[in-house]
């Protein structure tokens, strides 16, 4: 068992979390499909995933600047009661008949602003669910754990459900998903970090964790390498209702099978990142994951066979996932705890921040060139960007020993 299940209001957390997440990958699956449905347009797909994805790079600094000085439980609390609200309201529309493509990307939308002020404080949130900060790294890793189990059975769930039922099925299943989600964070009883009683404003606090982020290298050296996987690499998700239908000619399950075997390999690795016993010798893993996710989605979109592309998805979600959460789980060891609301927005921020950009490229560009040459794209641009960022690795090394020294984590 994870060693972070030990504290008891982070197994709660955790065990909301495992409704919360399904029900989140039923609803996504869903949207792009109904959308594809509705249009044929990849470009709506990609206007789709930007419009979700955008609010995270415009408001994570400052959630992540709000997390560093204010309650975190009750942040929490407030963003999934609007969340709730987001999967209501797309339940009402579907179920009526009513439901337009600009209902979806206004809704959509605004889960997207929901989602930016939730992860920055869910990362820093997890040091109040644990009383002991050894556990740290693996609560990151047991958390990245029961997401991608909600990304391996939400969207076969999904493919399933919209087949026999209809999308708005599967918006009514998200919906009530966050009753257990809010009954969780009702028994949850945290000590509450203490901020201090002023504050700096609120740009020179921004400035502030702007200043520290580039000034320790690690720490833009990582950031780095998570942008340019999210801007080159990322984007094949917004794509998959159309590589279904390019490459296969397939419906919604093929769909929730194909998304579903991404997440598998999503699983797997953070079952290998959670039997870690620390983040000592995690660099050449997320360099090696990186070239992996790459190679693998050239072969995927190359590949005529339906079951050579579902293994190709769970290598590609491995890999990803594998980059995501390493580099997570070092940022969260090394950063100061006074800076760590604002350092983890930047995470959030490089990675499902600039994901918007790279979808509405893709999505446009697979209407022109088609979706496999562009996954085909991307997957070079990923392993050109990767080699050139590698070349600094002693560099972030030398410069990641001392930081990982002065938290017990290795005496070199």
């Amino acid at each position: 068992m994870p060693r972070a299940l030990r504290h008891p209001n982070f197994a709660l957390f955790v065990s909301g979390q495992i409704f919360a997440i399904s029900g989140y990958w039923v609803q996504q699956i869903a949207l792009g499909w109904l959308v594809y449905r509705l249009t044929g347009s990849a470009t709506l797909l990609g206007v789709l995933s930007f419009a979700s994805n955008l609010p995270v790079l415009l408001l994570a600094p400052f959630a992540g600047l709000w997390s560093d000085r204010f309650n975190r439980h009750r942040m929490m609390l407030a963003t999934q009661w609007l969340e709730m609200l987001q999967a209501v309201a797309l339940t009402a529309l579907a179920f009526s008949g009513a439901i337009e493509v600009w209902h979806i990307v206004v809704l959509t939308a605004f889960l997207g602003m929901c989602v930016a002020v939730e992860l920055p404080v869910r990362h820093a949130y997890l040091l109040e669910l644990i009383e002991d900060r050894a556990d740290l790294p693996n609560a990151v890793a047991t958390t990245s754990l029961v997401a991608n189990c909600g990304r391996l059975v939400g969207p076969v769930a999904a493919g399933l459900l919209i087949a026999r039922f209809s999308e708005a099925t599967c918006f009514l299943i998200n919906a009530l998903s966050y009753v257990a989600v809010l009954v969780t964070f009702a028994v949850i009883r945290v000590k509450p970090v203490e901020h201090a009683g002023a504050h700096a404003s609120m740009a020179k606090g921004l400035r502030e964790g702007l200043s520290y982020a580039w000034r320790t290298i690690p720490i833009r050296l990582l950031l780095a390498l998570l942008a340019a996987v999210a801007l080159t690499a990322a984007p094949y998700g917004t794509l998959m209702p159309a590589i279904v239908h390019e490459a296969f000619g397939g419906n919604a399950e093929t769909l929730g099978f194909l998304v579903g075997s991404a997440g598998f390999g999503a699983v797997t690795g953070t079952l290998v990142l959670s039997l870690r016993k620390n983040v000592r010798g995690l660099l050449p893993f997320i360099f090696g994951a990186a070239l992996m996710a790459g190679a693998a989605l050239i072969a995927l979109s190359l590949s005529r066979l339906l079951p050579l592309s579902i293994m190709l998805m769970a290598v590609i979600g491995f890999g990803i996932l594998v980059i995501s959460v390493s580099v997570n789980m070092i940022l969260q060891t090394i950063v100061d705890d006074d800076k760590r609301g604002r350092v983890m927005s930047l995470y959030t921020a490089a990675f499902l921040g600039i994901t918007p950009f790279g979808a509405l490229m893709a999505g446009t560009l697979a209407d022109r060139i088609g979706a496999m040459n562009t996954v085909c794209i991307g997957g070079a641009a990923c392993l050109v960007v990767v080699v050139l960022i590698m070349r600094r690795l002693p560099l972030l090394r030398h410069q990641i020993r001392p930081l990982y020294a002065r938290h017990g984590i290795t005496t070199d």
